[in-house]
């Protein structure tokens, strides 16, 4: 966690962060729109509904939004540095939503319907709570009178780590619009990550940093899910 309290553009790291995005995002088109999706469905044996395209539309539509989300957060509302180990992770992990989704939508033949609009509904808000609220919490760094105070507003008044539990949100809506059980495991992975690995050490520098203030603030806040967890 000490990468938190050192700044930097780390402008080489973003170029090769989003360079390897933008192919991520090329290769789940091949897989959805393209021969791809054959190519892979036949080298696995299973089953590909080239024909229920808007599913897919749906899907690729998602992997344009977190991409742009993602590209805004980290070019104008990341400071700390980047190490180079994380250029190649952070893509990593995006793989599993870009291309893991994209494949585990292949056999999904079942048109959309309410339950889609609902997985929709879901990943706007998560969408919003997780860039929302760093849009927020950056306006109010801003302002020099809040230097070295810890921020306790807008969506984060719900939660200590309200950009995680977006971040789960927004990662159902994808799983649900797959309408492939397997999916359900990458939230369910994602939440066990936050809530017992990151959550918590983040909560452990944010206390050495904040002391007291952070005490009083963990106290009537919860950690991840507003209001329950």
């Amino acid at each position: 966690m000490e990468l938190y309290g050192q700044q930097s553009s780390s402008v080489p790291q973003k170029v090769v962060i989003h360079l390897i995005e933008a192919l991520l995002l090329w290769l789940s088109f091949w897989i959805l729109f393209q021969e791809g999706g054959a190519w892979i469905a036949g080298k696995l044996a299973t089953p590909n509904a080239e024909e229920q395209v808007d599913r897919r539309i749906l899907i690729f539509t998602f992997n344009i939004v977190t991409f742009a989300r993602l590209g805004y957060m980290m070019i104008v509302l990341l400071k700390r540095r980047i190490p180079w180990e994380e250029s190649v992770s952070v893509p990593f992990a995006f793989a599993l939503y870009y291309i893991g989704f994209s494949l585990l939508v292949l056999p999904t033949a079942k048109p959309l319907d309410t339950l889609d609009f609902f997985a929709i509904a879901l990943f706007i808000v998560g969408s919003v709570l997780n860039s929302g609220g760093e849009i927020l919490r950056d306006r109010w760094k801003k302002n020099p009178e809040n230097k070295g105070k810890i921020y306790t507003g807008g969506f984060f008044k719900y939660s200590r780590h309200i950009n995680y539990f977006g971040d789960i949100l927004w990662v159902i809506a994808y799983a649900v619009a797959t309408r492939n059980a397997y999916a359900a495991l990458v939230p369910v992975f994602l939440f066990c990550f936050f809530a017992f690995y990151n959550a918590p050490k983040l909560d452990k520098y944010l206390k050495a940093k904040y002391g007291s203030d952070y005490d009083r603030y963990a106290s009537k806040t919860k950690m991840l899910i507003p209001f329950i967890y």
